[in-house]
């Protein structure tokens, strides 16, 4: 009887068309094509008018405004939010250098490394958003591939923006407020008077 349910649940299982998906992380080219290429629907940060998946092993540090610091392995992950890109649709325009150590214009983007010393700054640039990071050589795959998945699962609100864009959105609307005097005079309450 035991067998019977172990082969059923096998079977189930096999047979239930589940995918796992495997990314070979030696190659930069791979990685970026394979993250993204998914259409990526999934979040777990919210920004005032933006959402995006932060991968695990990534840590969210602080925000200010639409820019955003992250951190994983002794790397810090700048995080650039380009909303009033996304609002009036601006291309970025990008043409692919030879002399970086790595360099390649995307659909949305582009992708450029270029040697710092001894450390490589990352330069990725999709979906109206920027993420930069200086890495150890060792570490630019790693870096590239949570890079790609953050920037793949941005997902701006339209309306948001559009408010926060408004020039009466940020506008303070004073009122003149006098805490100690009185806007209707009764004789039921008592008097202070200096002499």
């Amino acid at each position: 009887m035991k067998n019977k349910i172990i082969i059923l649940c096998l079977c189930v299982f096999l047979l239930s068309g589940c995918t796992f998906v495997r990314i070979d992380t030696t190659s930069i080219d791979n990685i970026v094509n394979v993250v993204l290429s998914k259409d990526n629907t999934i979040y777990n940060r919210v920004g005032i008018g933006y959402k995006y998946y932060v991968p695990r092993g990534v840590t969210y540090i602080d925000s200010a405004g639409t820019n955003d610091k992250l951190y994983s392995n002794g790397v810090y992950y700048y995080l650039y939010l380009d909303e009033i890109g996304y609002y009036y649709k601006i291309s970025q325009k990008y043409k692919e250098d030879n002399s970086k150590y790595y360099s390649r214009k995307l659909d949305d983007g582009y992708l450029e490394i270029t040697k710092k010393e001894d450390k490589y700054l990352v330069e990725f640039v999709y979906n109206y958003a920027k993420i930069e990071a200086l890495v150890p050589k060792e570490d630019i795959n790693d870096v590239v591939l949570n890079a790609s998945y953050i920037l793949s699962t941005i997902k701006y609100n339209k309306d948001v923006i559009k408010l926060s864009l408004d020039d009466d959105f940020l506008t303070n609307r004073e009122e003149k407020y006098e805490e100690f005097t009185s806007k209707q005079e009764s004789d039921s309450f008592l008097r202070y008077e200096e002499k």
